[in-house]
C-alpha cells in the first residue's frame, strides 16, 4: 500500500512538473527575445554613438583607435609596449584619432605623456585622447580577497562598459590583458578588436599547481593542506579557463610577448590563425650606449632588481638569498656588495608591499645593505644599470621580462629565475656561448650570485658582451615592424 501511495505521488509531481514545461519554456523565449532586443537596441544606441564620435571638423570620417589600460601612468614593462605601440601607429596612422581608457585620476593627460617621457624615453607624434574610467576600483586585486580571477575579471566587464559608454572605437587594443572586455567590444560596439597579452590571466601551470598541491603566492597553504578544496580550486580554475578562452577567442588579432605566453594561449584561446609573438619593445640602443667600463671592485659590488612591487615579482626571495650571500664565506673575501631594488608603484598595496620588504630586510639584518628605488627617472635608472655588476630576477614564470633585457644592454650580468620567457627567449646562449645565468631557490640563487662574483673581471666581460650581442631582436625597431605587421588586419 505505501509502495502504490509513493508511486501514485511520484506520477502526480512528474505530471505537475510537465505541466509547468510549456509555460516555462515560453517565459524563456519571451525573456531571451526582450534580451536579445535590448542588446540590439544597446548595439545601435552605440553605432550611433560610434558616427557622432568620429567625425572630424572637416566632416570626414576619422578612424578611432583605443587602448584599453587602466593602469597606463604605472612604470612597468607593459606600459612601455602601450606608448610603443601607440608611437608605431601614429607614424603609419597619423590622421587617425588616438584614445587611452585610463584609471589614472590623480594626474592630467599631459603629466601622463611626460612620465612616459620621464620614464621611457618615448615622445608622441600626435595627440593622445584620455577617456577617464572612475570605477578602475572594480578591477584591484584588494577587493577579492576570495575569488579572485573571477572577481578581476566580473569587474573588468562593468570598467569596459564604462569606457564602451564614453567612447565607441573603431578599432580597439587591450593592451593590459583584460580579455573579458573583448566580447563588450566586438558585438556591442562592433568594433575590430587586437590583444597584446603579457601574460595569461590562468595558465596551465597554475592548473597544475593546484592539481599538484603546490604552495604559491596565488595558492595559499590552508588550501593546499586540504584535498577537499584543492579539488573545489581544481574546478574553479577549470571553469573560469574555460570562460576565458571563450572571451580571449573573440579577438582578430592576437599578440603575445614570449614563446611561454604563446603556448598557454594556443591552449586557452585556440586562435592559432591569428596569434604572433610580437616581443616587448626593449630601448636597447640607449643601454648599449652605456660604455662597458674596467670594473671597479675595490669600491664594491652592485647588485640590482628592475620590476614593479608587485607580489608574483617574489622580491622576498631577492633579500634573503642575497642574505644568504652575505652569510657565505665567499663573501668575506669580496669588496662590499650592495643590493638595490628599482621598481614602480601602481597603488597603496605596492607600497605597503615595499614597506614589507623594508621590514624583511630588518630582520633579516641587512638593512644598511639594501636600498629601494621607487619611480625613478630614466637617467637615474640608467646610472644603476651602468654601474650594477648582477641584475636580479625572481619572478616564476614570467611572461617575458623587460628588466631583464635592460640589464643585458647595459653589460649587466643577468640572474633569472628558471623559467617562462626568460628561460625560453632571453637568457638563451648566443652563438654558442653563455649570456647569463639561471636559478630557482633561495640557495641555488645565493651561490650563482657567489660564483658571478668570484670570477675573474675578464670572464665577466666575456659574458656581458655576448649579452649585450643577443639583444637587438628585442629593440623598438624590430618591436614596431612585427607590431604593424600583426595588426595590420585591423584596419584593412
Amino acid at each position: 500500500m505505501a509502495v502504490a501511495a509513493r508511486g501514485w505521488c511520484l506520477g502526480e509531481l512528474l505530471r505537475f512538473f510537465y505541466s509547468l514545461f510549456f509555460p516555462g519554456l515560453v517565459v524563456c523565449g519571451v525573456l531571451c527575445v526582450c534580451l536579445l532586443s535590448v542588446l540590439w537596441g544597446i548595439r545601435l544606441l552605440l553605432q550611433r554613438k560610434k558616427k557622432s564620435g568620429s567625425a572630424s571638423k572637416t566632416g570626414k570620417n576619422q578612424t578611432v583607435i583605443a587602448f584599453f589600460h587602466p593602469y597606463c601612468n604605472a612604470g612597468g614593462g607593459g606600459e612601455r609596449v602601450l606608448w610603443c605601440a601607440l608611437r608605431a601607429l601614429q607614424k603609419k596612422y597619423p590622421e587617425a584619432v588616438y584614445v587611452v581608457y585610463t584609471g589614472d585620476a590623480d594626474v592630467s593627460g599631459q603629466q601622463i605623456l611626460e612620465g612616459a617621457f620621464r620614464r621611457f624615453n618615448i615622445r608622441l607624434t600626435c595627440p593622445v585622447k584620455f577617456v577617464l574610467l572612475r570605477k578602475r576600483y572594480l578591477v584591484e586585486d584588494s577587493l577579492y580577497p576570495h575569488f579572485t580571477l573571477l572577481g578581476q575579471s566580473l569587474g573588468s566587464i562593468f570598467l569596459g562598459w564604462e569606457a564602451l559608454m564614453q567612447c565607441v572605437p573603431d578599432v580597439y587594443i587591450d593592451s593590459m590583458g583584460y580579455a573579458f572586455t573583448l566580447p563588450l567590444f566586438r558585438y556591442l560596439g562592433r568594433c575590430r578588436v587586437g590583444s597584446y597579452v603579457h601574460y595569461p590571466t590562468i595558465s596551465t601551470d597554475m592548473l597544475s599547481v593546484v592539481k599538484n598541491q603546490n604552495v604559491r603566492f596565488n595558492n595559499a597553504a590552508f588550501i593546499t593542506r586540504n584535498p577537499f578544496l584543492s579539488k573545489v580550486k581544481l574546478i574553479y580554475y577549470y571553469l573560469f579557463a574555460f570562460l576565458y578562452g571563450l572571451a580571449g577567442s573573440c579577438s582578430d588579432v592576437v599578440m603575445v610577448n614570449s614563446s611561454w605566453t604563446l603556448n598557454h594561449i594556443l591552449s586557452l584561446w585556440k586562435v592559432g590563425d591569428c596569434t604572433n609573438i610580437v616581443y616587448p619593445p626593449c630601448d636597447v640602443q640607449t643601454f648599449l650606449d652605456i660604455p662597458l667600463h674596467k670594473e671597479k671592485t675595490t669600491s664594491g659590488h652592485l647588485l640590482v632588481s628592475i620590476g614593479q612591487f608587485r607580489p608574483e615579482k617574489n622580491h622576498p626571495l631577492q633579500i634573503r638569498a642575497f642574505a644568504k650571500l652575505l652569510n657565505k664565506k665567499e663573501a668575506e673575501s669580496l669588496p662590499p656588495l650592495k643590493l638595490v631594488l628599482i621598481g614602480g608603484c601602481r597603488n597603496q598595496d605596492d607600497e605597503l608591499r615595499v614597506n614589507q620588504l623594508r621590514r624583511l630586510s630588518e630582520d633579516l639584518g641587512v638593512q644598511e645593505d639594501v636600498e629601494f628605488k621607487i619611480n625613478i627617472p630614466f637617467d637615474e635608472l640608467k646610472n644603476y644599470l651602468s654601474e650594477a655588476t648582477v641584475g636580479l630576477h625572481t619572478m616564476w614564470n614570467e611572461h617575458f621580462g623587460i628588466g631583464i633585457v635592460e640589464c643585458m644592454a647595459a653589460g649587466t650580468i643577468v640572474l633569472a629565475h628558471n623559467s617562462g620567457g626568460p628561460k625560453l627567449d632571453i637568457v638563451v646562449p648566443h652563438q654558442g656561448e653563455r649570456t647569463g645565468f639561471l636559478a630557482e631557490s633561495e640557495e641555488d640563487y645565493a651561490e650563482t650570485m657567489a660564483h658571478i662574483l668570484s670570477m675573474s673581471a675578464e670572464k665577466r666581460l666575456q659574458i656581458r658582451n655576448n649579452a649585450r650581442a643577443s639583444v637587438s631582436r628585442f629593440s623598438d625597431q624590430e618591436f614596431e615592424v612585427t607590431f604593424l605587421t600583426s595588426v595590420e588586419k585591423l584596419f584593412q
